[in-house]
């Protein structure tokens, strides 16, 4: 159990330091970034519309959809990657199961599930976890969250 624990709870406390940097790196550049390699001794990719460098796109598939956010931290002994795709509405996490299914993962039993409103799916193989939130976004309608974290990472 910690190993899940640890799979879901980091990659949770960084996705938070990634969806907030956004709103700091206005034209004065941005703190955290450096705050954050600083603290992790890790390479820190804040930001940016496309998926980061080296996500593992052939082993954790993405949604089709425009790609709001991409980010990544982590070094050559584990990294975590976040990635923010506007989708169609709650119905795409249907969809996102199937396609991360289909790719080798394994859902967490009594985690996750979906309402109208967004959900939630969490799920691994030996290589990787993903956490997905489908969530409405004021702005973008719906977005699908993924915070996608190596085995390596969650130790």
């Amino acid at each position: 159990m910690s190993t899940l624990r640890n799979r879901v709870t980091v990659p949770i406390a960084i996705a938070l330091a990634l969806v907030i940097t956004p709103a700091l790196s206005g034209c004065f550049g941005n703190p955290i970034e450096s705050l954050i390699e600083g603290a992790t001794g890790g390479d820190v990719d804040l930001g940016g519309t496309s998926l980061p460098d080296g996500y593992p796109s052939s082993e954790v598939p993405v949604i089709d959809g425009q790609i709001l956010f991409g980010g990544s931290i982590g070094n050559d002994q584990g990294k975590v990657y976040n990635v923010t795709v506007k989708v169609a509405d709650a119905g795409a996490l249907d969809k996102i199961k199937a396609q991360l299914e289909a790719a080798g993962f394994t859902s967490e039993a009594g985690f996750g599930g979906s309402t109208a409103d967004g959900g939630t799916y969490i799920g691994q193989t030996d290589a990787w976890g993903v956490l997905v939130v489908v969530s409405k976004d004021g702005e973008n309608g719906f977005v699908a969250n993924y915070t996608v974290t190596s085995a390596d990472a969650a130790q």
